[in-house]
């Protein structure tokens, strides 16, 4: 069974994009050591599910065809200081490079979920001065270990719905639709962060373009 929880901005990208050229999507994951941040990036990749990883931070390419685009994912498997601090050890670097976040705890460990709390509070307050929405999909892993749970299912909606991103509660170790979803899910966010972006200009030039050919007739 998977949990899943959509963003308020969750509209229709598909009808809003209009286009099938090839999209890129940059996608940051973010959380404590041992929440399996590294298994849900290799299940998404090769559907199978590895449970030992180093300390290894790396970003994988993997290509795919979804609704009849051509999608290419970036996927940046971030390494988390054990020793954190307040703001959730996020970059600059991370933060301009990502187009959306994933953020993972373990539904066993308190701690996790507090560092994501963190983590969307600093990505909210560095990203507020952009235009549109940043996507965001928190996930609560482990859900196959829900014997020794200390944060439930309605804490990690609440969090997900108080601070507008998407949420699923999964088992990277169990599913691969479940890993799935998650990523398909981001992609739709970020589909629809650039719609919004795209929209006003789009807006404006339509205005200029009109207002141009009205006042040229006038002055014909």
């Amino acid at each position: 069974m998977v949990i899943q929880v959509k963003s308020n901005s969750g509209n229709n990208s598909k009808a809003m994009e209009g286009t099938q050229q090839k999209l890129d999507a940059n996608v940051l994951l973010l959380g404590a050591e041992n929440v399996g941040k590294s298994a849900l990036t290799v299940r998404f990749l090769t559907r199978r599910f590895i449970g030992e990883y180093g300390n290894i931070e790396s970003i994988y390419s993997h290509s795919d065809r979804i609704d009849g685009r051509e999608i290419s994912f970036n996927i940046w498997d971030s390494l988390h200081p054990q020793k954190s601090d307040a703001d959730g050890c996020i970059s600059e670097k991370q933060l301009q490079w990502a187009d959306g976040f994933i953020l993972v705890y373990s539904i066993c460990d308190r701690a996790s979920f507090n560092l994501v709390r963190r983590q969307v509070q600093r990505i909210r307050q560095c990203k507020a001065k952009v235009p549109g929405a940043t996507p965001i999909v928190i996930v609560g892993n482990k859900r196959d270990l829900k014997h020794r749970r200390t944060v439930s299912s309605e804490e990690g909606t609440l969090l997900a719905l108080s601070s507008d991103c998407g949420f699923f509660e999964i088992s990277a170790a169990e599913t691969y639709h479940g890993v799935l979803l998650v990523f398909h899910e981001l992609l739709d966010l970020i589909r629809e962060a650039r719609a919004m972006k795209k929209g006003p200009v789009g807006l404006k030039s339509i205005v200029r373009s009109m207002s141009a050919v009205f006042g040229r007739r006038r002055t014909d």
